[in-house]
């Protein structure tokens, strides 16, 4: 199998189905609503949660088989029954549309595959083992999480904010890239994970200052 690119996907009003109703499926669900898209789950039986989630219109769930007009408008499928011909043929499905389709526990069948991830508001480190062992693309999650901790992601929100500020007060464009270095490369993460927030502060401002003067 060829290796896969690694990409990701802005899902926020796209459609997804669901393919299946129990533990999986749910999890899928679970995992999805955090991205704002709009889920569709297809399956004659289907887990409380799932049950709960259309009852509140998180989602819509429609209590019957799988049909192939439930394709229609989808943008990314994921295939979580205990029937195999029923995955299989979802897939094939999608394949023929040009859907992307995921079933789970199936790599062959699999046009993406889920990796293990630490996300700190908008830092996301992605783990993959391109569908060869899940197991272990957790074990280094769990690993590299003592070390990526919520300062990271305080300090990416932080370099955004500033980014826009130098963008809108710096026309050239070469001293831009030289700041965003030094930011990068300053003791400012550092402070941030030494729980010295307000002298984070004032080192942000000083560089600023520095700068825009």
């Amino acid at each position: 199998m060829a290796h896969l690119f690694p990409i990701y996907l802005d899902l926020s009003g796209k459609h997804c189905l669901v393919i299946g109703g129990g533990p999986v499926a749910e999890r899928k669900v679970e995992n999805l609503l955090e991205y704002e898209v709009n889920i569709k789950l297809v399956s004659p039986q289907v887990e409380i949660r799932i049950k709960q989630w259309a009852q509140e219109g998180t989602i819509v769930w429609l209590p019957r088989e799988f049909e192939e007009l439930d394709l229609e408008g989808i943008f990314m499928v994921f295939v979580a029954t205990n029937d195999g011909l029923v995955n299989q043929r979802a897939v094939e499905l999608c394949r023929q549309r040009g859907i992307l389709a995921n079933a789970v526990d199936d790599p062959p069948n699999c046009d993406f595959f889920i990796p293990s991830i630490i996300r700190h508001d908008s830092l996301v480190v992605a783990i993959s083992t391109e569908g060869k062992s899940p197991l272990f693309a957790r074990k280094l999650r769990e690993e590299l999480e003592e070390v990526i901790t919520a300062e990271y992601g305080e300090f990416v929100d932080i370099l955004g904010d500033l980014r826009i500020r130098i963008k809108d007060s710096v026309p050239d464009i070469e001293l831009r890239r030289k700041m965003f270095e030094n930011l990068v490369n300053s003791d400012i993460l550092n402070l941030l994970k030494a729980g010295e927030n307000e002298k984070a502060r004032e080192r942000i401002e000083e560089c600023m200052s520095s700068w825009l003067a």
